[in-house]
């Protein structure tokens, strides 16, 4: 220390400034000293400096180098920790930890009773150490005299004429006097006979005095003079006994602070607080026995927030994070960790329980882990979004997979507090992969916590995501075997319907919903009903203000003529359908020439069914009786257009913005959305039927449809076109390749006419070509 006194007075010689920087000023009364909130150059860290100008004070200079001295010299928790002291041709100056006069407490009257006997018990403890190990005398012992650290804990300064009894030139005896405002706080005994008479006194009289002053002081704002000491103006009953005897006016009759300590460490006493016994403890938890720290942690857990917050900020929490992280606290220590550092800053909290979770997060113990997940919403404001989304979540998706049920419910439960500090990438990608698998846990309690987790989170998936999860998770839900779970599902379809388009709300989760209209639990058939009625009202109100068609305007019955088979003012069920039809039959032009063929089997067609299909193929004799004018005039375009003319069924498909796999995960939103549309099947993929060769299609009764659209031979004919795609007639090639056909070239050979077969028109089931028409249109 002397080196470094001789080095930072050479560099100031030199003109080389200080090392710290000076602050504000704070005020602390009559003093010798004044006091400076400062910041030492090389670290930047806080303290304070007391500075005594020697040009103004030169008078009681003695009393500042005293206090400069014993600084260094002495020791003590309860004492002012000194950091360094500088002497130059003007000031002195003391460095030491940053400190607050503990007379702004005092004056504001903001000190609760338990607080203040936490502070006295450390004052009490401090002087007890300066008179009887030290053999000194303070000698100044006021509330002017006490500072309070940054912990909260209460240190004991003012050293100007703190002396050793051991030596007979002690500068209590000379400059006692000097002391700013001693007048009022000087012993009877001084005042009568001088300093000298503590020769002839017990060493501790003179402070157990002051502290009897500075304990009225503490209950009571202020001290005016020796008239109050003594006085139990609300000083608390407990303390009231011992207290008199600290200021009584014969010094042989008062109580040493040893004993005043020990009165109040006494069973019952005042100093048998719970503050008290955890700063006694705290140092030595890491040393107790299970059944020890259990008792310390119930007693911590009892402590009211009146108490002071900084102590256990600076000196409780430090020794609860080393009993958690390498003392086996458990669980129980860890709690009372993260309540006392809910109360630090962002800052504070990050440079001294951020590392610390981190690394617990990663502990393999199971109580731990829960422990943290359920105080995790008291940290998690805290806890900067890199921190979560690189460091704790990939700890926490362990969780997701635990075999213990309390960590895989506890982890569901978590995800609500740290959906907002995750990333995108992570919540459509890997936190949806580990909530499939809840959603099918064993435990059905995860099951149901798993939809509500989802139902909250909803707003944070991505639109590409949102309704294929949710749609799969919540139907899926409402068809759970557990009664909660299914309310659960549709309650968060409740919750939920922001999120849906009226087209899945129509087609995906009204269907869902109505089974439950007929559950067998009152509660989840109210729910549903509820439920059904919100998604029923949001469907009505879009599809009131949708067009009433998108079909292209019909053409008017001046352009075109009417057909059998329907009109375009028909208003039946299938009527749009029909004219549609007919618009394509009025729509060909020409006129087919009757030949020989055709006359010839004008009479087998007035017997054949209007249902039968019309034969596709022609003979060579058929095309022979052509006129050659026919071979000419343009071909009428066929009813039934081929399979390549037909537009292809344009499939929509989901873009997946966030991978295959997530969808995967949560498998089909539902058993019949994997079953394959029968219309769609049918217009894909048109199976062709061969006809039955033991049909006598001349001797069918015909049907009379009554005027009704021939739609089963419309549907038969146009299947069959499909195929063979025949050409029209006049462009087929006839057998020879080489050379056109002529009348007389082949002979007409008379059709043999097969006994007449009644036809079965009822459908077949067994059929394997059913092309899946009926189901649609039944």
């Amino acid at each position: 220390m002397d080196f470094l006194k001789s080095a930072v007075a050479s560099a100031i010689a030199k003109g080389s400034s200080l090392p710290f920087s000076l602050g504000d000023r704070v005020d602390i009364g009559d003093s010798i000293w004044t006091l400076h909130n400062g910041t030492k150059r090389d670290d930047g860290s806080t303290c304070s400096v007391f500075t005594f100008d020697i040009n103004v004070n030169k008078s009681r200079l003695p009393l500042a180098r005293n206090a400069v001295r014993k600084s260094r010299t002495l020791r003590h928790p309860g004492v002012i920790k000194v950091l360094d002291t500088i002497e130059t041709e003007s000031n002195l100056y003391i460095v030491t930890e940053r400190v607050a006069p503990l007379e702004w407490q005092v004056k504001r009257r903001s000190l609760n009773e338990e607080t203040a006997k936490w502070g006295l018990y450390g004052i009490s403890s401090t002087l007890k150490f300066i008179n009887e190990d030290a053999s000194s005398v303070h000698g100044a012992v006021r509330a002017a005299s006490v500072y309070t650290s940054e912990s909260g804990e209460w240190k004991l300064g003012g050293f100007d004429i703190l002396s050793s009894m051991i030596e007979d030139d002690a500068i209590i005896y000379t400059y006692g006097s000097l002391v700013p405002d001693s007048h009022r706080y000087t012993p009877p005994e001084i005042v009568k006979g001088g300093w000298d008479t503590i020769k002839r006194h017990p060493l501790s009289a003179v402070d157990a005095y002051g502290l009897g002053i500075l304990i009225f002081e503490v209950f009571n704002g202020h001290f005016s003079g020796g008239d109050q000491a003594g006085k139990t103006t609300n000083i608390p009953p407990s303390m009231q006994q011992s207290y008199k005897r600290l200021c009584t006016a014969n010094p042989k009759l008062r109580l040493s602070p040893a004993h005043f300590v020990e009165q109040g460490k006494k069973h019952g006493g005042f100093f048998q607080t719970s503050l008290i016994r955890l700063t006694e403890d705290m140092e030595s938890l890491g040393l107790k026995s299970d059944a020890e720290r259990e008792e310390f942690i119930n007693e911590l857990d009892t402590l009211s927030d009146d108490f002071p917050e900084d102590f256990f900020k600076m000196k409780v929490l430090p020794e609860l994070l080393k009993s958690v992280e390498f003392g086996g606290g458990g669980p129980k220590v860890l709690s009372s960790t993260i309540k006392i550092g809910s109360k630090l800053s962002a800052d504070e909290f990050n440079a001294k329980l951020t590392p610390v979770i981190v690394r617990l997060f990663g502990n393999p113990d199971r109580a731990l882990r829960v422990c943290l997940l359920d105080n995790l919403p008291m940290m998690i404001d805290n806890l900067p979004q890199k921190v979560v989304n690189d460091k704790i979540f990939p700890q926490m998706t362990s969780g997701f997979t635990d075999v213990a049920p309390v960590v895989r419910e506890q982890t569901v439960k978590a995800v609500l507090t740290v959906i907002n500090k995750l990333s995108d990438r992570v919540v459509n990608g890997e936190l949806l992969r580990f909530l499939a698998r809840t959603a099918n846990d064993e435990q059905p309690g995860i099951r149901t916590n798993t939809t509500i987790c989802l139902g909250k989170i909803a707003k944070n998936l991505s639109q590409g995501t949102r309704s294929k999860v949710l749609i799969a998770a919540f139907t899926r839900a409402i068809r759970d075997p557990f009664q909660h779970a299914r309310v659960a599902g549709l309650l968060a379809l409740s919750a939920t319907i922001d999120v849906f388009t009226e087209e899945d709300c129509a087609g995906k989760i009204l269907p869902a919903i109505c089974p439950s209209l007929l559950d067998k639990e009152k509660l989840i058939r109210d729910q549903a009903n509820k439920t059904l009625d919100l998604y029923i009202q949001r469907v009505r109100k879009f599809g009131a203000n949708m067009a009433d068609s998108v079909l292209p305007p019909e053409p008017s019955k001046a352009d075109a003529p009417s057909a059998r088979i329907g009109t375009s003012n028909d208003k039946s069920w299938a009527g749009w359908a029909i004219s549609s039809f007919t618009n394509k039959i009025a729509a060909a032009d020409g006129e087919i020439e009757p030949t020989a063929a055709t006359n010839k089997a004008a009479e087998v067609e007035t017997t054949r069914s209007a249902s039968v299909p019309r034969p596709a193929k022609s003979s060579p004799s058929t095309q022979l009786e052509l006129p050659k004018e026919a071979s000419l005039r343009p071909a009428a375009q066929p009813l039934g257009r081929s399979l390549s003319d037909r537009p292809p069924v344009v499939q929509h498909e989901e873009i997946d913005d966030e991978g295959d796999d997530v969808f995967d995960a949560w498998g089909a939103m539902d058993d019949e959305e994997q079953e394959t549309d029968p219309f769609t099947a049918a217009v894909a993929s048109p199976k062709t039927s061969s006809p039955d060769p033991t049909v006598n299609k001349a001797s069918v009764t015909p049907f009379d449809d009554g005027g009704e659209p021939d739609f089963a031979g419309w549907l038969a004919a146009k299947n069959q076109s499909k195929a063979k795609k025949p050409l029209p007639k006049g462009l087929n090639k006839s057998a020879s390749t080489n050379s056109a056909p002529t009348r007389n070239t082949v002979p007409v050979k008379p059709r043999v006419v097969a006994p007449a077969k009644k036809i079965d028109t009822k459908p077949k089931e067994e059929v394997d070509d059913d092309d899946g028409w009926g189901d649609a249109w039944d």
